[in-house]
């Protein structure tokens, strides 16, 4: 039986709407195109509770609110309704992070966009994997790897939900390397949890939904 962690983020209240610096984007007006960019920061996080025989900690980031065809995403006169079946798409994927560490300062992963994503690989805070931009966004330079925060279409009809899971894993290393993203990482972790906790904010881009 897999035990909780307790994971908080003081930027937000749990399931509360994530401040626009944490965000990939924020609203604005129509005549500018309707959103643009901003702080890109991944939050101040920190998790306790971590059983004995734990040896490293993974972060995973989901919304599972992604449309699940891209037909009407921020198309003009369109919406994106709220019937449409919905997809994951990890955000941040961090992992092999050391047993001693209790959280992450803000910016400690993201500080700002990055023109083609973070590299991923080791970094002082852990093994960074790939977010989703990089295949939903493929042509655009400004998208990729690393913590990239919340930019959902701005003519969705749903406000989106942001899952932070920290991971409390039996191993120090899930032996990932390369362009990995959230579902190997998942997949790496299977039969290794401990224990999990996670905390949730939302967001929208959608002036007429919230």
């Amino acid at each position: 039986m897999t035990n909780n962690l307790t994971v908080t983020i003081d930027a937000w209240a749990d399931g509360a709407v994530i401040p626009g610096e944490y965000a990939f984007a924020v609203q604005a007006p129509a005549s500018e195109g309707h959103v643009a960019l901003s702080g890109n920061r991944n939050p101040a996080i920190r998790w306790s509770g971590a059983p004995e025989g734990t040896k490293s900690f993974a972060i995973i980031c989901h919304d599972p609110d992604v449309p699940s065809k891209p037909d009407d995403v921020n198309q003009e006169g369109r919406t994106v309704p709220a019937s449409l079946p919905r997809v994951d798409f990890f955000h941040w994927v961090l992992v092999d992070i050391p047993s001693t560490t209790t959280g992450l300062d803000a910016g400690a992963d993201s500080e700002g966009v990055t023109a083609g994503g973070k590299d991923p690989g080791p970094t002082a805070i852990g093994v960074r994997g790939i977010n989703n931009y990089t295949d939903w966004f493929a042509g655009d330079a400004d998208m990729g790897g690393g913590y990239d925060g919340p930019c959902p279409p701005w003519n969705d009809e749903i406000v989106h939900h942001y899952h932070f899971a920290v991971y409390a894993l039996d191993v120090e290393s899930l032996g990932l390397s390369g362009r990995f993203g959230g579902p190997e990482a998942l997949a790496a972790m299977e039969g290794h949890v401990l224990a999990k906790g996670s905390y949730v904010g939302t967001y929208t881009l959608n002036p007429a939904v919230g």
